[in-house]
């Protein structure tokens, strides 16, 4: 199982959160949320960030900003957190031109999420389920995850929403483990700015569960 931490901000930190061999980097390109990069760093330093695991989140954007943005940032991974239908996301993906793996989030609240739609396309190659909010992610809350359970989920995919090291182990419960872990505003000292050493500690945690 792999880590992601998402909503960095800081580049002495993410050098810190690659040395921990953390496997994806989130960057939030949405203006309205209090981690958004753009007002910390340049396109061109996320660019010059030596990861292959670069992820721009994205919500309710243009095709047009996201591939410009994918491309002067150097983007691996494009996570749309939005109200994006799947023509959008396949007019995206022919934008992208395979410059950048799309992940789809589906965001979870007391009912069960219809997933068909989203499985069958292959312009979608991870889905993402975080726990459903009007400010699209980083609350901090968890969603039931024996929801999960209850759904055929034929891609591979993200678990977020509230993950920390105090619910960890309730991964276990979970029949088909995610591919990775998302954590974001429960290893943070205020809004984008990380705690290193809470995450250090979440990483060895992981690890040693999943053993």
């Amino acid at each position: 199982m792999q880590l992601k931490v998402c909503g960095l901000t800081n580049l002495s930190q993410i050098q810190e959160i690659i040395d921990l061999n953390t496997d994806f980097l989130g960057f939030i390109f949405y203006p309205k949320s209090p981690r958004y990069v753009l007002n910390h760093l340049e396109l061109n330093e996320i660019s010059e960030i030596n990861h292959s695991g670069k992820v721009g989140v994205f919500v309710n954007e243009s095709t047009e900003k996201i591939t410009e943005i994918t491309e002067k940032a150097n983007l691996n991974y494009i996570q749309l957190h939005g109200d994006e239908n799947l023509a959008f996301i396949e007019e995206l993906h022919q934008k992208l031109n395979s410059k950048a793996k799309i992940i789809k989030v589906i965001r979870v609240g007391e009912e069960l999420p219809c997933l068909d739609e989203w499985q069958k396309s292959q312009a979608i190659d991870y889905l993402l389920f975080d726990t459903d909010s009007k400010h699209f992610g980083g609350t901090g809350k968890t969603f039931d995850w024996e929801i999960l359970n209850q759904l055929k989920i034929e891609k591979p995919y993200f678990l977020s929403g509230g993950i920390s090291n105090e619910n960890i182990n309730e991964i276990q419960i979970l029949k088909q483990k995610p591919t990775a872990l998302d954590i974001n505003s429960k290893f943070e000292i205020s809004a984008g700015n990380k705690d290193v050493k809470k995450i250090k500690e979440f990483k060895e945690r992981m690890d040693n569960i999943l053993k």
